[in-house]
């Protein structure tokens, strides 16, 4: 039987197995046997190619009555579960009477099978002739029945077959309904949110049910009533029930995959009630104690948005005791965390800069972190307050000199070194600043030249040489204009021990690192000592002083360049910091008033407007998002206090006004939904194909609904019409393709759904198959391919460029595109690039000013599937006018960046 069952399901219909099936398996008793028996009989073809019943089947039918009669309650259940599936009314017809005996059954399993029996029936073309007063028996059955299963199956049938029934029982039983079983509770949740889109002038009574259910003892039945209140309502008492309900879910569901929905459910609350949402901003926090990240990154992402004066307060001792709580390293991902709390406090100290100095002293603490992007998050933290918060500078400036020397990472000892470079401005702070970076070098020279001639180290000095470049690497960045440039990095997560000889048993910080060959940063401890030096000239009075601080500072320089030159390293200094280092140099030996102030003011200066232009951007990005739509001067509005308030209860009222209010703004308006569905409508078949079709293609996150419209144009009835599709891709089918029959010249709407699993173009493509009472063989009409756009999957999005940075050195998968354009103005081509690729220009407006004939720029988008998309474009204008140069995207996964691709490649030349 099994395998027949599975011959069945490939396609084989095996016609002269019926009857010996028929004789030798219909009269076992054995339960298994009966039950591979009904599967037999759902899966073969029952009518002829006329569209009538076979007459062998009517041999069936007395069997199936048999078992509808047995004694036994299962053999009585999955008949009537075989009898749901049935669409032939000849074989159902005569059975009716026994299907109706079973509703009395004494068994809950048989009468729920029962009732799902009958309401199969009842919905089939003829059900009302078959079973006339359906309706009216379960609902006399519902007001009788136990069990809850079979009292849901009942409710269910009434809510599909007889909504005004169900209406009217809910409605009779509304004190009930939080004693009602969960998976009836989540039927009527169903049926209020269908009944108040057609008739939103009784949402009042249905919203008082749903929030005497938000006390329900099921997670489930909850969370829809949370949902539903939010879809149906815009009361401030409703929304505020609805965020409370997720908080709670929020708290006392274990499983993660739960959680991030409820964030995400809150998350949409709060883009369109953030008042009510910022009430809940200390019970959202408390999903920082689960220990996903994805959880605790979402849910400061969301308190970030609801930070205001009245609770920035609390927010920030909150997220400065769970940083506290990552220095225990008891779990493994702590160092990631502390960089994402670090990264929010920065959000709450720039938004609200009085709070700064209640945090800044705390997360110097971790400047020494060896998770090297939790350090950097720090150091531009403490980059920007100093210069926002000048009150906090003279105590930021201290504790980052008694700090300093914990640093262990090339990146921030750089940033750290500009900090002290540019904010120790009194004669103390400087001669500090001098003192700690002197001390953090050590003793002169770097190495002894003595050793030059000592064959007993010379063994050791190679192997430590080969250990060194071990540790240090040669590899391309990305700089912040998108082009490349070549860097030698020393081990940034905590720097080895040193590999040339030192005179001191504990070496400092910048002397190890400056060891490994790191001259990047050598050149930023010459840049440093220079304008500490060019400072010291104008607040120390005494010239001896200066005179003796500048040829310190020479002396480290000098031997800063010996360094580089000797063969003690695995590679010499390269030439950018060796020019960098000379130019130091020449001004501590000539010093020009001119030079002077370049290098003691406009530095600063520069990064002052780079502050502004951040804070300015975050501004218009607010504006865009407060922007609300305006309503259309013929609308009709109505007054609040002019409104009846018989019989209404404060939800009700609440709720009336709300909806005025949306309507007022324009909140109403869905013109653009019809406009936007004809958009999507693409044709299948020709208009002289015998069968027209046209698919209707909605995009939702991970599915793809195809809503087809099939129009028979002939003058026949077509029989056994079947959709079938076939995809290319990441794209997978859900449901198996049904028969229909189609009369002439009707037309028949099949939805298909399909699975998306990953960001890439897919095709769908399929036929037509259709049978017709004239011709026995099958004809098919092939259908026009569907391709889905990637464009439907990424969004813009924004990112920092430190983010970008890393994500471009990480990412393997790079998809290199010439350009090959019409267009001759770079901007203009990369507008058009972003348009097309529907990404985002991080480059900010100020770095693309100005024509210099050539551009550079980064792009970033991300998937629904939670995938980045980085694109880098760079462009030339060449000698004849023509744009040259090349795109690269990286990802992480292959699809996305061939798509990418393919989708650039097809639309850059633009004005073609």
């Amino acid at each position: 039987m099994e395998k027949a069952i599975m011959l069945l399901l490939n396609g084989e219909t095996i016609p002269r197995l019926f009857i010996t099936i028929i004789r030798y398996v219909l009269p076992s008793e054995d339960h298994t046997v009966q039950k591979l028996l009904l599967l037999y009989l759902e899966n073969i073809e029952k009518t002829d190619s006329q569209g009538k019943i076979l007459p062998e089947m009517i041999l069936i039918c007395q069997n199936l009555r048999n078992n509808l009669q047995h004694p036994n309650e299962y053999i009585r259940g999955v008949t009537l579960r075989f009898l749901h599936r049935i669409r032939e009314s000849e074989i159902i017809e005569p059975l009716i009477p026994s299907i109706l005996a079973n509703l009395e059954h004494r068994n809950p399993y048989v009468r729920r099978n029962a009732i799902l029996a009958v309401n199969a029936i009842y919905k089939l073309p003829q059900g009302d002739h078959l079973l006339v007063d359906a309706p009216e028996m379960i609902e006399k059955l519902l007001s009788t029945e136990a069990d809850p299963s079979a009292k849901r199956n009942a409710f269910l049938m009434l809510y599909t077959c007889a909504q005004d029934r169900a209406i009217n029982y809910l409605l009779t039983h509304v004190d009930k309904v939080s004693d009602w079983g969960e998976s009836l509770q989540m039927v009527v949740l169903d049926l209020i949110r269908k009944v108040c889109r057609t008739n939103k002038g009784e949402k009042g009574k249905y919203i008082k049910i749903i929030i005497s259910l938000l006390n329900a003892t099921s997670a489930a039945v909850v969370f829809e009533c949370a949902g539903t209140l939010v879809s149906l309502s815009s009361a401030p008492t409703a929304i505020r029930a609805a965020s409370n309900t997720y908080c709670q879910l929020l708290l006392s569901q274990s499983d993660n995959n739960v959680k991030l929905i409820v964030l995400d459910r809150l998350d949409e609350i709060k883009s369109s009630h953030r008042d009510i949402m910022v009430d809940m901003i200390m019970d959202v926090l408390r999903a920082l104690s689960s220990p996903n990240q994805d959880i605790r990154r979402k849910t400061l992402d969301i308190v970030l948005d609801l930070i205001t004066p009245r609770n920035i307060n609390e927010v920030v001792l909150t997220l400065k005791k769970e940083v506290v709580k990552t220095q225990s390293g008891e779990l493994e991902k702590d160092g990631e965390y502390r960089q994402m709390l670090i990264q929010a406090i920065h959000s709450c100290a720039v938004k609200f800069p009085e709070v700064a100095g209640t945090v800044v002293h705390m997360l110097m603490d971790f400047l020494g972190d060896s998770n090297v992007a939790s350090a950097m998050d720090v150091i531009v933290f403490v980059r920007e307050i100093i210069e926002t918060n000048p009150k906090l500078r003279i105590s930021i400036v201290t504790r980052l000199l008694d700090t300093f020397y914990q640093i262990r990472s090339a990146r921030v000892c750089s940033c750290a070194l500009w900090i002290i470079s540019e904010y120790c401005l009194s004669l103390s702070e400087v001669e500090s600043g001098i003192t700690v970076i002197k001390q953090c070098l050590g003793d002169l020279p770097f190495y002894s030249a003595s050793e030059d001639g000592d064959n007993t180290n010379e063994s050791s000095k190679r192997s430590q040489q080969v250990n060194s470049i071990t540790v240090s690497s040669k590899r391309p960045a990305i700089l912040a204009d998108g082009t490349y440039a070549t860097q030698s990095a020393a081990s940034e997560t905590a720097f080895s021990a040193p590999t040339l000889v030192q005179t001191t048993s504990n070496a400092g910080n910048l002397r190890s690192l400056l060891l490994t060959g790191d001259f990047f940063l050598g050149a930023v401890t010459a840049c440093t000592l220079t304008r500490l030096v060019l400072r010291l000239t104008e607040v120390q009075t005494s010239k001896v002083e200066v005179n003796k601080a500048t040829t310190q500072v020479l002396l480290i320089i000098v031997s800063m360049l010996q360094l580089g030159q000797s063969s003690f390293l695995p590679h010499p200094i390269d030439n950018d910091s060796y020019e960098r280092i000379v130019v130091c140099v020449r001004l501590l030996c000539n010093p020009d008033e001119q030079i002077k102030k370049i290098w003691l003011q406009s530095c600063r200066e520069s990064f002052v407007k780079m502050l502004v232009e951040k804070q300015q951007q975050e501004k218009e990005e607010i504006k865009a998002k407060a922007q609300v739509l305006h309503a259309q001067p013929d609308d009709l509005i109505d007054f609040y206090h002019l409104k009846s308030r018989k019989g209404m209860s404060q939800l009700e009222l609440e709720d009336e006004v709300q909806d005025d209010l949306k309507r007022a703004t324009g909140e109403f308006v869905n013109e653009g939904e019809s406009a936007n569905n004809l958009n999507r409508i693409l044709q299948l078949t020709g208009f002289s194909d015998p069968v027209y079709a046209e698919a209707c293609v909605t995009v939702h996150h991970y599915d793809i609904i195809l809503d087809v419209t099939i129009i028979n144009r002939t003058k026949e009835t077509l029989q056994n019409l079947c959709l079938e599709l076939a995809t290319m891709g990441d794209l997978k089918l859900v449901e198996r393709p049904q028969n229909y029959t189609l009369a002439p010249e009707s037309s028949k709407q099949i939805k298909a759904n399909i699975k998306v699993s990953s960001t890439e173009t897919g095709v769908i493509f399929g036929n037509i198959v259709y049978e017709t009472s004239n011709v026995l063989e099958r004809n098919v009409v092939v259908l026009n391919d569907i391709h889905i756009d990637i464009m439907d999957y990424i969004s813009p999005a924004v990112c920092s460029d430190a983010a970008y940075r890393s994500m471009w050195a990480e990412f393997e998968w790079e998809n290199k595109v010439a350009v090959n354009t019409v267009i001759q103005d770079e901007k203009e081509f990369l507008d058009h690039i972003i348009k097309s690729t529907n990404m985002k220009c991080l480059t900010p407006p100020s770095a693309l000013e100005g024509y210099c004939g050539f551009l550079a720029a980064n792009l970033y988008a991300k998937s629904v599937f939670g995938e980045d998309a980085l694109v880098n474009l760079s462009v030339e204008k060449q000698a004849d006018g023509k744009l040259s140069g090349y795109i690269r995207i990286r990802s992480k996964t292959q699809g996305i960046a061939l798509s990418l691709g393919d989708k650039i490649t097809l639309k850059q030349k633009g004005g073609a």
